[in-house]
């Protein structure tokens, strides 16, 4: 069974869509392969990764990447995650699949945008986790 490749766009990839490659790869990985990458990357944020691990997926050898990185490569899905994605997020301009290249958009806020709260750092990382996972189920099918 070939999978379908999925790349998940996003500014910095930094925390949206190293998240829902974490969850494409870690719960579905036998339907779909995924990817992530940003027009501006910096790092993984550390929150990311704790609010993954929370839910038993290790994202922490992920790497925030270039869009570079993917211009020759071929995607099913290419999937912007930015809540104003016509100023902060990527354009992808690789390679087409056959048949279609089906490109989504779906804003999530950014979670960094309410990191460094006093009491809880990381809450803003959990919520987004979770509705990004909820949104993945619907549209990608069952993980």
């Amino acid at each position: 069974m070939n999978k379908r490749k999925i790349l998940f766009l996003c500014t910095h990839n930094a925390a949206r869509s190293q998240m829902a490659e974490g969850f494409v790869n870690a719960l579905n990985g036998d339907r779909y392969e995924a990817y992530s990458a940003g027009s501006e990357p910096t790092e993984v944020h550390p929150c990311a990764i704790e609010a993954m691990a929370e839910k038993n997926i290790d994202i922490a050898s992920q790497r925030a990447k270039p869009l570079d990185e993917y211009l020759d490569a071929s995607f099913d899905y290419v999937v912007t995650m930015c809540a104003d994605a016509q100023e902060r997020c990527p354009i992808f301009p690789g390679a087409i699949i056959p048949g279609g290249t089906k490109y989504i958009h779906h804003a999530f806020d950014d979670p960094l945008a309410d990191a460094g709260q006093e009491n809880a750092p990381c809450t803003s990382f959990r919520r987004v986790r979770d509705e990004i996972r909820e949104w993945i189920i619907v549209t990608f099918g069952s993980l």
